[in-house]
């Protein structure tokens, strides 16, 4: 069974936590949804803090990411927005494209920013990246494992030992994964 989820920017932001959970996604473990708005976001943000990235090689990011899911970019969510009421009006649009896909989740660092009064509502919630990556365990073990080793085995600049992929991992907030991975080393 799948899950459909929206990820928020503060999710795509990292490259390296944005390809984990696409791998993921790429390996049907989950249905990935965003939208130009989140797009235009993590990568306003990203080029803001990293003067050294190119506007075009985040644009062909995410062209890749639409190519490589084409369901992926969400439109048509855009009337749900003035319906709704967050504390922070500027996430709106994030619950509205969740709303319009009935995703199960919207992964996210930023809990406050979805209360679960209110996305009870619709049948969603809000969880950080790594208790989302806990569930697809228990959902999926082996294809997760199969999904991990292959997304490590994958990365040839640098390639990476199975320590140093769960550092990279760690880094990227995901400690209850990498704790639970270091127990399976052999199968990643």
């Amino acid at each position: 069974m799948m899950i459909n989820a929206v990820f928020d920017a503060c999710v795509l932001y990292s490259a390296p936590l944005r390809d984990f959970v696409l791998r993921l996604a790429e390996d049907d473990l989950v249905v990935p949804y965003w939208s130009n708005e989140i797009n235009d976001e993590w990568t306003r943000n990203l080029l803001r803090n990293r003067p050294d990235l190119k506007q075009e090689n985040l644009e062909r990011t995410r062209q890749n990411m639409d190519t490589r899911f084409p369901r992926g970019l969400v439109t048509g969510y855009e009337s749900i927005i003035p319906t709704l009421a967050l504390s922070d009006p500027n996430d709106r649009h994030v619950l509205a494209v969740a709303i319009h896909v009935q995703a199960e989740y919207i992964v996210t660092f930023n809990l406050d920013d979805f209360p679960n009064a209110v996305l009870k509502r619709y049948g969603i919630e809000a969880v950080p990246p790594d208790e989302w990556v806990m569930r697809l365990i228990q959902e999926s073990p082996f294809a997760f494992f199969r999904s991990v080793k292959k997304h490590r085995l994958s990365l040839t600049r640098p390639s990476k030992t199975v320590e140093e992929y769960l550092a990279t991992l760690e880094k990227q907030g995901l400690s209850k994964t990498v704790m639970f991975l270091r127990e399976h080393k052999d199968d990643i």
